[in-house]
């Protein structure tokens, strides 16, 4: 799988509303047959800073998700609400799902 991790920092005026801002091409690309997931979450110690967390099936998925009406769509709009170019790291990864972290496996009997 193709898996991504981005950090946007959003101008502070816009970043109460930003899931709201993200939320035509959130829901877009988790529609997209290649999408595992696309998730977002604001970071504790930067209110003016989210994290993106996607995977998608593989290659072709990947580029189809970047020749898309939404992502250009997005390219277009997304930027004017940014304070900087977001981070990335995109890397492959040989496998589809996320993995159990079993340095903090919880048994199974706790409540």
């Amino acid at each position: 799988m193709i898996f991504i991790t981005a950090k946007f920092r959003v101008r502070p005026e816009h970043a109460d509303r930003w899931p709201e801002i993200t939320d035509e091409f959130t829901r877009a690309t988790r529609g997209e047959p290649g999408c595992l997931w696309f998730d977002w979450s604001r970071s504790v110690d930067r209110p003016d800073e989210y994290v993106l967390v996607e995977a998608f099936r593989d290659g072709e998925a990947g580029a189809a998700h970047v020749q898309s009406e939404h992502f250009r769509k997005a390219q277009q709009e997304l930027p004017g609400y940014l304070a900087e170019t977001p981070r990335i790291v995109n890397a492959e990864v040989p496998q589809q799902d996320w993995s159990l972290l079993g340095e903090l496996a919880v048994a199974e009997d706790r409540a």
